[in-house]
């Protein structure tokens, strides 16, 4: 009679013990992953709902980008962006009527992500007016050119119409200037046996 009644008590307690309280412990880490899951739903759909938002800021900072990028004069390496700037400003001062005397490259320099390359130029105007005219024309330029030092001169005392100029034109270009090409040199013939 003991027996029946101790072997329910204890076949309650392994039920309790291995079957209602694992079962309620799963379900615990169920809900628990549930409202992990619904919290990154949530913020996932945050997201999404973000999204036109984002593309047009995208869009916006993109055109920012392209008009940024104008202003900064191309080439593959240093060499070629100082020989487009120094076509550009060739190509102002002989427009409007100067003659240039000399030019000369100067050394790259770092500005961040960015280079400057700088232009010496020596250069004889016909009058005031005409230079003004090529310092507007150099400032205004797309891409953006800068003249970092500018000195003026008139040729004759007696007749001050003409001017002497010399001129330090700047621009800048991209950091990620590609290195010049390597060198390869030519292949040797192969030497014949004379028979």
């Amino acid at each position: 009679m003991i027996a029946i009644p101790l072997m329910l008590i204890l076949l309650g307690v392994v039920v309790y013990r291995y079957g209602y309280v694992r079962v309620r412990a799963e379900l615990k880490t169920i809900k628990e992953d549930q409202s992990i899951s619904m919290k990154t739903l949530g913020k996932y759909i945050t997201l999404i709902s973000e999204k036109p938002e984002l593309e047009k800021r995208l869009a916006s900072l993109t055109e920012k980008r392209k008009t940024d990028n104008a202003k900064l004069i191309e080439g593959q390496t240093p060499s070629l962006v100082a020989a487009a700037l120094q076509d550009t400003v060739n190509g102002i001062v002989k427009g409007r009527g100067g003659t240039i005397t000399s030019e000369r490259v100067g050394k790259p320099e770092d500005l961040g992500k960015f280079k400057v390359i700088t232009v010496s130029m020596d250069s004889t105007f016909p009058n005031v007016s005409v230079l003004s005219d090529i310092l507007n024309s150099i400032e205004t330029q797309t891409p953006s050119l800068v003249v970092k030092e500018l000195d003026v001169r008139v040729r004759d005392f007696r007749n001050p119409k003409e001017l002497m100029v010399k001129m330090d034109i700047s621009a800048i270009t991209g950091g990620k200037v590609l290195p010049s090409p390597a060198k390869t040199q030519p292949a040797t013939p192969k030497e014949t046996p004379v028979e």
